[in-house]
């Protein structure tokens, strides 16, 4: 099996509806996601996908919440918009993309979202 890994960043507000303290009020991160992807079979190549595909299409969906108040992305509604939860965003967006660009030989493995240097949450299926 190969697996890549890949980053985006990007930078975001929120507010956790319900929490008892002060993350309840808006706020703000510098985000760093971080994929990775696996599959069995390379290309002609030897690329299990090349690094420019995978960086952008991550980088696209990082994109889309840059600067922006995450609780008011309709993707994310129905749910606060913690980590765990951007991290399930991602990692479904980002299987969709890829299954579009090259199809069903790359699967994404895990998603890890870090909202500070020292924490982050991970999903994976």
């Amino acid at each position: 099996m190969y697996e890549l890994t890949v980053e985006a960043d990007f930078s975001a507000a929120h507010q956790i509806c319900g929490y008892p303290g002060p993350c309840a009020r808006v706020h703000g991160h510098n985000y760093r996601v971080v994929a990775q992807v696996a599959g069995e079979e390379l290309d002609t190549l030897g690329m299990l996908v090349d690094f420019g595909v995978l960086k952008g299409a991550l980088a696209g969906i990082a994109e889309s919440l840059d600067h922006r108040s995450l609780n008011d992305v309709p993707e994310l509604a129905g749910a606060n918009p913690t980590s765990e939860h951007l991290a399930r965003h991602f990692f479904h967006a980002l299987s969709q993309r890829l299954r579009e660009q090259v199809g069903a030989r790359v699967r994404v493995q895990a998603v890890t979202v870090y909202e500070s240097p020292r924490s982050a949450a991970t999903y994976r299926p």
